[in-house]
């Protein structure tokens, strides 16, 4: 049974927020989807060696490029975490089936893909503060959408 939302990564550029998102999205039955190229050789190996004890639990799909993972949406809806959205995250509804898509470390995502989004939200920070952490993000979104869907794995009512 498919999760009721997944995560995707834009071209990851940091492998340490890469293994705490993969093992947030074991932890918590999500498939994970890597939007390569990465900054970095992604490999199950190096992901062992790091200490991604969960890795044999993680759905994960790579996709070689932006086009390809366009192609594997099948009609998802695409929810984009950018600063430079308008929604905040605690007035936004998800829905089963969305796709959260975080951007790059280092540069986020291209305009081409913050235009392909239908809908973009953000998380509201403290005034001065420019980001949060790209697997703390991650974390607190998909605590968000699982809760306000009532979906955590284990739960008595999670399909």
């Amino acid at each position: 049974m498919p999760a009721p939302v997944e995560i995707a990564l834009y071209q990851p550029d940091i492998p340490q927020n890469t293994g705490a998102v993969m093992r947030t999205a074991a932890c918590l039955g999500t498939a994970l989807h890597i939007i390569e190229p990465c900054g970095f050789v992604l490999s199950d190996a190096r992901m062992r060696r790091s200490g991604m004890d969960y890795l044999d639990r993680l759905e994960m799909r790579r996709h070689a490029s932006w086009a390809a993972f366009r192609e594997a949406l099948e009609g998802r809806r695409l929810v984009l975490l950018t600063t430079a959205a308008a929604t905040r995250l605690p007035d936004f509804r998800f829905q089963p089936g969305d796709m959260l898509l975080f951007g790059r470390e280092s540069a986020g995502v291209p305009d081409d893909v913050h235009a392909a989004a239908d809908a973009r939200v953000r998380i509201p920070l403290a005034p001065g503060t420019r980001s949060l952490n790209l697997a703390a993000s991650a974390a607190m979104v998909l605590a968000t959408a699982l809760g306000q869907l009532g979906a955590y794995p284990g739960d008595p009512d999670t399909p």
